[in-house]
């Protein structure tokens, strides 16, 4: 039983070394394409910063109207009651 054991053991050990060095070898990397032409670059640029912009933009209305909603909110707010009298 002991020799079973230890050959299954042996087994197991050996498939997963191999699936270690089969896992560690990347693959080549892709041949890179031709460089595009410097004005596709500068384009495809603008597109990336124009929606930058707009995000930042969008994300400086929301930050405006949660300040404003707050300060209505607060200005609305009803006094808290008097707390009871100790006696």
């Amino acid at each position: 039983m002991k020799k079973v054991l230890s050959t299954i053991v042996a087994a197991l050990v050996a498939v997963s070394f191999a699936g270690m060095v089969f896992a560690e070898e990347a693959p080549a990397p892709p041949a890179t394409p031709e460089a595009p032409a410097a004005g596709e670059v500068k384009k495809e640029e603008t597109k990336t910063v124009k929606k930058a912009k707009k995000k930042i933009l969008k994300a400086k209305k929301v930050k405006k109207d949660m300040k404003e909603m707050k300060e209505k909110k607060m200005e609305e707010a009803p006094p808290a009651p008097p707390a009871p009298a100790e006696k």
